[in-house]
């Protein structure tokens, strides 16, 4: 700091001239001037996003085109026909899908979001004799491909069918009842969450008298909300978009998912599949499907970039 003398003899601090004080304002931490790189960084980061959202901006406009116009790449339709969405509604029973997917999805993420934290959290907090070669089992686990468990999971579900009907095949029963039993990945990630609370917390709560599922449920869940969000939010996207499933196991249309409804579709309105060629329709119904699962992301954004900034600090 700058000093002068007063009358008297005494120091004093000097007046800090205007262009000097901007000149420390702009050097304060955490305002960064422009930069050429930071100028090129953020060009290539819009033009990145350009490049993701262009197939969704084209598809939501497809849906609004006529038969005729559908793929004349023209982004703002002229003018826009909104009863496209309203034909599909009523030619296909979209209501009755939208239904069977959002069920489906909700009890298979909350299922395999509670069975997998339960798993987790014994691993993290039990001490037990081959505890790493039970967990080094359940990882390998998810070196068996997809398909090598299908046989054997039908034909488990066919039996189940065989002893309680309303559970077996042609039932919404085998699109979420095996996340009863977790996922592998999910108590992989769930536990390193575990692991980084605190110890001493659970052994207060044991000395107070509380046993390991209260301990569970009232300090490692509230503790590890951010990981159980994004745990669930995968689940939902997995399950809403899954095919293969309903694929296998339903056979009565009003019991398909939007997926698998989806897929009829593409069968009736696509001309390459040998259907009546009116793609618009087909255009509007992927946007039907695809709208659920952008709102979940911005209802839940902030939990889900918490938990999976989290997890790389956890790592």
């Amino acid at each position: 700091m700058a000093t002068t003398r007063d009358n008297m003899g005494r120091a004093v601090a000097a007046p800090v001239s205007t262009s000097a004080a901007m000149r420390r304002e702009e050097a304060q931490p955490g305002q960064r001037a422009i930069t050429p790189g930071r100028v090129v960084f953020i060009v290539a980061l819009i033009g990145v996003s350009i490049v993701f959202l262009y197939p969704f901006v084209w598809l939501v406009s497809a849906s609004l085109k006529t038969r005729e116009t559908v793929f004349n790449n023209q982004l703002i339709p002229d003018p826009a026909h909104w009863g496209n969405y309203g034909e599909i509604w009523s030619r296909a029973p979209i209501a009755e899908w939208l239904f069977n997917s959002v069920t489906v999805s909700i009890l298979a993420a909350v299922t395999v979001t509670l069975t997998s934290a339960l798993v987790a959290f014994g691993f993290a907090y039990f001490r037990f004799p081959f505890r790493n070669v039970l967990f080094g089992l359940v990882l390998a686990s998810m070196m068996l491909p997809g398909a090598v468990m299908m046989v054997p999971q039908f034909l488990i579900w066919k039996t189940v069918g065989e002893v309680a009907p309303p559970l077996g095949l042609n039932t919404l029963t085998p699109l979420w009842a095996m996340n009863l039993f977790g996922s592998a990945f999910y108590i992989f990630l769930l536990r390193q969450f575990f692991l980084g609370l605190p110890r001493e917390v659970f052994e207060a709560a044991r000395v107070d008298g509380a046993n390991y599922f209260t301990m569970w449920r009232k300090i490692a869940i509230p503790l590890t909300l951010p990981a159980l969000i994004v745990v669930f939010i995968f689940e939902l996207k997995a399950s809403w978009t899954d095919l293969m499933k309903p694929l296998i196991y339903i056979r009565d249309i009003n019991l398909f998912t939007l997926p698998r409804g989806l897929q009829l579709l593409v069968s009736q309105f696509d001309i390459t599949a040998g259907g009546e060629g009116e793609m618009q329709l087909l255009m509007a119904a992927a946007v039907i499907v695809t709208l659920p699962m952008i709102v979940v992301f911005f209802l839940g954004q902030r939990y889900f970039v918490e938990g999976i900034a989290t997890t790389g600090r956890k790592g």
